[in-house]
């Protein structure tokens, strides 16, 4: 095992990759350690591959880390599934590869806040840096970048109705592109994908990196040490027991939202209570985990014979074959995802604060939640679904016990807030108005999920609460700021450590308007040019 390099990241994820390549171009020797398997595998580099990936527990535990909440008071108790990467590409690596930066509105309130260098304007060439769009370069799109972004293509009959529907129902512009000047509307999805490779950050940023860029997966830090003040390292576990890896100049945690605070803690920087209550040594009282929020939506499926896809063993099996002798040539070269929008609702104020999520495929009901094979319903359909992208509701991340290996309490306080429930019921309102219009109804068969059963606002207020999951997106429990609720300034320095920062999607102060993993990549390139640009 490599005992010491100039900077080590913890966390191979969509920020860790990123900042570890971007730190080794300078010259240092750069150490990421990552506690999941390699990327390796057409499970995760193959785009369409998600479905099998996310329905099937034996093939998901290998590079999930199977984590799940607390009892969800809001959400009827229940324990939802906290799906994050476990492999070298972390998130990026299992996602739906949907590319959505958020509202520019997001990075200025940022800044509003106190977080100079921040702003949309600041993070803005951080975002060109990484990306490599179709389009090419412009003043907001990169062109040249590492991580390659595409329209979805081959759209079904089914999500090109929609799309045309829902802009005459809604009263929104189609959109060339979501991601430039304007995110309001209704468009295509851009994808991380292309020629039939999921862009990952591994992908993107790891699998041309030099020799001093060394990947360590399969191993588990257990705490960071601190010296004197310092981060000066981390300890590992090993074969041979606790082993500690020396840094030279810094080290970075980009664990992600679960696992960067976790770390913290077991290393004695967070809530001073909580710590002494598992026996941990006080370093630094700061309030680690507190914030924790997350997207949330409820699924609409509809019987559409335009939807095209089945979602059985035998379609699947036939679309490998074909794409196995020709790459790119099926949907299993694509996310899933086709179309997507963004509007206001009635609880809105300047930005959309509802997200559509719109795919071909029918969908498992009325929620997720057990750990077996679900069985979405076996004909062809169109899933659409309404995505509270605001949440006000606000939750907590804990230490289980002193454990490092022990899963966190996870509690994100789901459903708290009733504005949250109204988003929900809003864009689930606005959804059923869409798919009697004109433009689509004669190809819908039927509502199978939440279905006629629940056939008014109450009703399915009520039923929101069984069947809201995550669109798997939690921020915030690393915050960055310039007060006492803050864990890390703005240049990401963890307070009251030197040597230490933080970097992924835990350090942000609010959820970004939509998919959260390009903001995530923005973190990791604006953190190397901190690191890099420091006098």
């Amino acid at each position: 095992m490599q005992p010491v390099a100039d900077y080590i990241v913890v966390g191979a994820g969509s920020a860790g990759c990123i900042i570890a390549k971007r730190l080794a171009d300078t010259g240092a020797a750069v150490l990421l350690i990552e506690a999941g398997r390699r990327d390796n595998t057409q499970l995760v580099r193959k785009p369409g591959m998600i479905g099998p990936l996310h329905s099937v527990p034996q093939l998901k535990r290998t590079v999930d880390w199977g984590h799940y909440t607390t009892p969800q008071a809001g959400a009827l108790g229940r324990r939802i599934p906290q799906t994050h990467g476990k492999v070298v590409g972390g998130s990026s690596s299992i996602n739906g590869m949907v590319f959505v930066r958020g509202n520019r509105h997001n990075f200025d309130d940022w800044a509003a806040e106190g977080n100079a260098g921040w702003s949309f304007t600041d993070v803005l060439p951080s975002f060109k840096r990484f990306e490599s769009f179709e389009d090419g370069e412009s003043n907001y799109r990169g062109g040249s970048g590492p991580i390659k972004v595409t329209r979805a293509k081959n759209l079904t009959p089914a999500s090109q109705s929609f799309l045309e529907a829902f802009s005459a129902t809604a009263g929104v512009k189609q959109l060339d592109d979501y991601n430039a000047e304007s995110q309001e509307g209704v468009s295509l999805f851009q994808q991380s994908n292309a020629a039939g490779l999921r862009y990952s950050t591994a992908v993107g940023y790891l699998d041309d990196r030099g020799s001093n860029l060394t990947v360590l997966p399969k191993t588990q830090v257990v705490r960071v040490v601190i010296e004197n003040g310092r981060a000066t390292g981390v300890e590992v576990l090993s074969r041979h027991g606790r082993e500690m890896i020396r840094a030279n100049r810094e080290v970075i945690l980009s664990a992600g939202v679960f696992g960067s605070p976790q770390l913290l803690m077991l290393s004695g920087i967070g809530p001073a209570d909580h710590l002494r209550g598992h026996g941990l040594d006080v370093l630094a009282d700061l309030p680690v985990g507190e914030n924790l929020h997350d997207h949330l939506f409820v699924p609409m499926t509809y019987a559409m014979p335009t939807g095209v896809h089945r979602p059985n063993p035998l379609y699947f099996g036939n679309a490998w074959v074909r794409e196995r002798f020709r790459s790119g040539s099926t949907w299993l070269a694509r996310s899933v995802f086709e179309v997507v929008a963004f509007v206001r609702t009635r609880q809105a104020g300047e930005i959309p604060d509802l997200q559509l999520h719109v795919l071909p495929w029918s969908y498992p009901a009325p929620n997720q939640d057990a750990p077996i094979r679900h069985k979405p319903d076996p004909r062809r359909a169109l899933t659409v679904m309404s995505t509270l992208i605001y949440p006000k509701s606000r939750g907590t991340l804990r230490l289980a016990s002193d454990d490092p290996t022990a899963a966190p309490l996870i509690d994100p306080n789901y459903l708290a807030e009733q504005s949250d429930v109204d988003v929900l019921v809003d864009g689930m309102e606005l959804i059923r108005e869409t798919m009697s219009a004109t433009a689509i109804c004669d190809g819908v068969q039927c509502e199978i999920a939440p279905g006629p059963g629940f056939p008014d606002r109450a009703a399915l207020a009520r039923e929101v609460r069984n069947r809201a999951t995550t669109v798997y997106h939690p921020v915030g429990t690393c915050r960055m700021g310039v007060d006492e609720r803050a864990v890390v300034d703005p240049a990401l320095m963890v307070r009251g450590v030197d040597g230490l920062r933080v970097a992924d999607a835990s350090i942000m102060p609010s959820i970004v308007g939509g998919n959260t993993n390009a903001a995530s990549m923005m973190i990791g390139e604006r953190c190397a040019e901190l690191i890099t640009q420091a006098p």
